[in-house]
């Protein structure tokens, strides 16, 4: 392990322990993710070999990234917050004062600009039917799941300056406790921290407040089990990231689409469909048989080796 690999595990475990523990977890189980959505949808993603990842302010949890933010300024004005400013402000005295204006300055964006892509962990038991709740909320009635290795949500796409993170389904009591490890962590490696200089510790502080926000949901979506490609334009602005308008749902919106190619010069590897893939299932619809031939041939097209033999059928049947 190099020295930058032990100086970022090192902060990753400082501010984001939730992650850690979910990524390790991940890794331990070699756990897939997947991606539920309509077969339309399946199809674009395959054919532009791309991920698409949409506007918070159009998703249908829109709402949570507000609770997320609730439950930062509920936190943050309480004493547990007041021990995170005196343990930042004893590392660079005044720190908190920038942190705050950062954090206020940027809000907005996180709320209205900020663009996301889903996925649930896929246990090995949902390989012949998946999720009948996740088939009934993200996947009309042309139901196609995507499932795929984990292994660029665990390396992320940092070239990209699109970060993988799960999803913490937490109330107030919780995420003050998990706001608690992230505070102890800092009082215990002050020193550490103090040699990263203060803007860098800036910039962990803000990074650990921005991805408790745009990644705490309600703990009834805990069934979910989510993670989240989360990219901010305003503040990281990505010219490999492709912007369009597409209609979803019969709403024209902006996405943003992450180009599936390696780059192998910059660490970013695994991440081609044949690669990827590990399979796709045809959920509820009305006409599986068809759909199923459609996506072997999309499979064949995108280079995938034996499609035939990575396309399921369920065989759940659709209700109107």
């Amino acid at each position: 392990m190099t020295g930058i690999e032990f100086e970022t595990d090192k902060l990753m475990n400082i501010f984001h322990p939730y992650a850690m523990d979910k990524m390790n977890e991940l890794q331990e189980n070699n756990t897939r993710l997947v991606h539920y959505t309509s077969a339309s949808a399946a199809m674009e993603i395959l054919t532009t070999q791309t991920f698409w990842m949409r506007k918070t302010s159009c998703m249908n949890d829109f709402m949570e990234v507000k609770q997320g933010l609730d439950c930062y300024n509920e936190v943050y004005r309480g004493e547990t917050g007041q021990k995170l400013q005196a343990a930042l402000n004893s590392i660079f005295e005044g720190i908190t004062d920038q942190i705050e204006n950062l954090f206020r300055d940027w809000s907005p964006a996180l709320q209205t600009n900020a663009y996301i892509a889903c996925f649930s962990e896929h246990p090995d038991t949902e390989d012949k039917n998946g999720r009948l709740s996740m088939w009934r909320a993200y996947s009309d009635s042309t139901g196609v799941a995507l499932v795929f290795s984990n292994g660029p949500f665990l390396s992320g796409f940092a070239p990209m300056q699109v970060y993988s993170s799960p999803v913490a389904y937490l109330d107030d009591v919780n995420f003050r406790m998990e706001f608690e490890r992230v505070v102890n962590n800092i009082e215990e490696n002050r020193g550490i921290l103090r040699s990263l200089g203060r803007e860098m510790l800036l910039i962990n502080v803000f990074n650990a407040f921005k991805f408790a926000v745009l990644c705490t949901k309600h703990p009834g979506f805990l069934e979910e089990n989510e993670w989240r490609l989360i990219y901010t334009p305003t503040a990281e602005k990505q010219d490999r990231l492709k912007k369009d308008i597409e209609v979803l749902g019969g709403r024209p919106q902006p996405v943003y689409k992450i180009p599936l190619e390696n780059l192998p010069d910059e660490g970013l590897v695994g991440i081609e469909i044949p690669e990827v893939l590990d399979r796709v299932l045809i959920g509820p619809t009305e006409y599986p048989v068809a759909t199923r031939e459609a996506f072997v041939t999309l499979l064949a097209d995108a280079g995938v080796e034996d499609p035939a033999d990575r396309v399921w059928v369920t065989g759940i049947p659709l209700r109107h």
